[in-house]
């Protein structure tokens, strides 16, 4: 009783104070496990695994019990019910109490054991996912497949299927809230047209550039030195992130002040991992963006994460693809390319790099595709997770209808299960729903980058003059420091002045690659 007085006596602001202190205790609790799983993909001993899904388990539940408290619930009911943020409808607390309600609301529809045992079985599906993908026997990983899918069909479950839609939907509202299998597919079915309708043109009337330049053998240790060097260019804190390799590149802003990065090498082809490690520092820059650290930081807050997994997409996809494979990239690029590969890459020019890293040949592995036909990478997953859940396709079928779709879309044929449905490391987590943001990614992306241009006319010169700065700043500025302040949509339609559409993307795509094919 003594409590519930004192309680009583907290003023809007009080009740405020107490409820970001409750969501940074959870937050850092949440980052544990996020350290937990950084060490697991990198560095974790094999035999380590059991023990790591213990603890995964522990953490996951001690995290869901924190955010899902009645205290959180009653400091939610308090601020909603007082002017904390009736002041200001589109100021920072009216922000935060939004989305604070909205993860607390879908946070206490989940059961901790539901929670527990997805984080214990995920961890145990990640080592079988590699164990299965360095052998390509889709038999070792399917029994955990199978449960890891059935595990995240009773998650949706709990969310329960939103009025007209699909199960589907209340897995996409985890990665892109608002998005809807209906409305992606209406994005999708049109975009593959233009996409199909542009390779098939390349390949009847275009001459295809000269590849020599992605085939030089490259050092990985030299590829690490180079990796490292575009990130510092780029804008990288290496004091608040690291550079480390593993399986299937990510990247994890688990805690402020600390963005680890992740990719991988091979000896051939390492334009590969050049992109690779591009595309997850785009991600670490907008980790690095967010408000977590210094004298304002909002750390457990809303305010403090990203809107969408889409914008976020929208990042790594414009410093890969926007950037990187831009001619003035190769121009400021190159002379050190020659110094990190000791020599390997002397005796080509700027422009021949540059057309050789804008080739267009369907492929296997989505995260080597090139832009034109990356997309139908996604669309295939996005087709064969709807039909899972709502299509009727059974977990074990996966790899022949993968193959099937495979041909279908991109006409190649499947020769391995490495290098057809167990490429990516998504499921084995259940990260289902996560996959159709790769492509909105795209779409913000090329939005976002006819904009920059616009606001920065000198943009290209200072690109070969690997002077990023001031596209950085622009990103800071005009996505970062807002959080999830405002969806995705809004967002782009706040920095852009449009909403979303496909169009940018293809006028990037048909006036690059048309002009590198001589068309």
């Amino acid at each position: 009783m003594l409590k519930s007085d004192a309680s009583d006596r907290l003023t809007p602001s009080d009740h405020y104070t107490q409820l970001r202190a409750l969501l940074r205790e959870a937050a850092t609790l949440g980052s544990v496990a996020g350290l937990l799983n950084w060490d697991q993909e990198t560095y974790m001993p094999p035999s380590a695994a059991e023990h790591r899904a213990a603890q995964m388990a522990m953490v996951a539940g001690l995290v869901h019990e924190r955010r899902t408290s009645p205290r959180i619930g009653e400091l939610i009911a308090a601020c909603e019910s007082s002017g904390v943020a009736k002041s200001d409808p589109d100021g920072a607390e009216a922000a935060n109490l939004r989305c604070i309600r909205r993860d607390y609301d879908r946070a206490t529809r989940l059961p901790t054991k539901l929670v527990t045992e997805l984080a214990h079985t995920a961890s145990l599906s990640q080592e079988a996912w590699k164990n299965a993908r360095e052998k390509s026997d889709f038999s070792i990983f399917l029994p955990w497949l199978d449960k890891m899918v059935g595990l995240t069909r009773r998650k949706a479950e709990c969310f329960g299927v939103p009025a007209g839609g699909e199960l589907y939907d209340a897995l996409l509202e985890e990665y892109e809230p608002g998005a809807t299998a209906k409305e992606i597919d209406a994005i999708f079915k049109p975009l593959a047209l233009r996409l199909s309708t542009l390779v098939q043109e390349l390949t009847a009337k275009g001459k295809r550039p000269d590849d020599r330049f992605l085939n030089v053998s490259f050092a990985p240790a030299g590829q690490h030195e180079m990796g490292q060097f575009v990130l510092k260019h780029m804008g990288f804190d290496f004091n608040a992130g690291r550079l480390d390799t593993t399986t299937h590149p990510f990247c994890s802003g688990m805690a402020p002040g600390d963005t680890r990065l992740t990719t991988r090498y091979r000896g051939e082809r390492f334009a590969d991992a050049l992109y690779g490690t591009m595309h997850e520092g785009g991600h670490g820059l907008y980790e690095q963006g967010l408000p977590k650290t210094g004298s304002s930081s909002r750390w457990g807050e809303p305010l403090a994460d990203s809107t969408s997994l889409g914008i976020h997409e929208s990042q790594s996809r414009m410093w890969e693809n926007f950037v990187g494979r831009s001619r003035e990239f190769w121009e400021w690029l190159l002379p050190h390319a020659r110094k990190f590969s000791s020599g390997a890459l002397d005796g080509f020019s700027p422009e021949q790099a540059y057309l050789a890293a804008n080739i267009v040949t369907p492929s296997h592995i989505r995260v080597e595709a090139d832009e034109a036909t990356y997309n139908m990478h996604v669309m295939l997953r996005f087709e064969l997770e709807r039909a899972i859940f709502g299509g009727g396709l059974k977990v074990a079928d996966l790899p022949g209808e993968w193959n099937s779709r495979f041909k279908r879309l991109l006409g190649v044929d499947v020769p391995d299960h490495h290098r057809g449905c167990l490429q990516d490391v998504h499921w084995s987590f259940g990260l289902i729903g996560y996959f159709p943001t790769y492509t909105l990614g795209n779409l913000y992306a090329a939005q976002f980058w006819e904009t920059i241009r616009s606001d920065i006319p000198d943009l290209d010169p200072k690109m070969a003059r690997g002077e990023f700065a001031d596209l950085k700043s622009w990103l800071n500025d005009r996505i970062h420091r807002h959080g999830r302040r405002f969806q995705a949509g809004e967002l782009c339609q706040r920095v852009t002045g449009r909403p979303l559409s496909s169009d940018p993307l293809m006028r990037h795509l048909e006036g690059k690659f048309k002009a590198v094919y001589g068309i």
